[in-house]
């Protein structure tokens, strides 16, 4: 069997790139490129400081610190979305979140952040802060639905026969 090294191998079924010494050397910024275990430590800490520290918010506001429930739980909830940066690469998730698929839960999301800063900062009114809280948790759950295959159709049908 004859082994061909072209830009579609025939008896294999699949196209690649011709292997050449170019494309077998490592990268000068191979440094740069953080390990699949360093990354999964990244996103493991990312999001159990970011649970935390939401669980600390959360605590405060039930204590009546408003300021400090805004600060703690958006802090949190920002960590714990650039823990899945570490996953699939910071500059990747950026655009994959401002896909169409997702954009509009992107800015939900983004936006009900900001807001509960605003509600907690500039109203201090935290029944605001609690609706806002709402949005976020149904924001991220379905901005979150969009990268698991047909689940945000199933999340749809479940809601129509209820």
């Amino acid at each position: 069997m004859a082994s061909s090294k072209g830009w579609f191998n025939l008896e294999a079924g699949t196209g690649g790139v011709p292997t050449t010494q170019f494309f077998q050397e490592e990268s000068a910024f191979a440094f740069m490129t953080p390990s699949k275990t360093t990354r999964l430590y990244g996103f493991v800490g990312c999001l159990g400081l970011g649970f935390v520290l939401s669980l600390l918010g959360t605590l405060m506001l039930f204590i009546g610190s408003l300021t400090s429930f805004a600060f703690l739980y958006g802090l949190g909830t920002v960590i714990s979305l650039v823990g899945t940066g570490f996953v699939v690469g910071f500059f990747s998730q950026l655009k994959l979140m401002f896909k169409p698929v997702r954009v509009v839960a992107t800015f939900l999301l983004l936006g009900s952040i900001g807001l509960i800063f605003v509600g907690a900062f500039v109203l201090d009114n935290g029944i605001l802060c609690i609706i806002f809280v709402i949005i976020q948790f149904l924001a991220y759950t379905w901005y979150t639905l969009s990268y698991i295959p047909y689940a945000r159709t199933a999340v749809k049908s479940f809601l129509r026969m209820g």
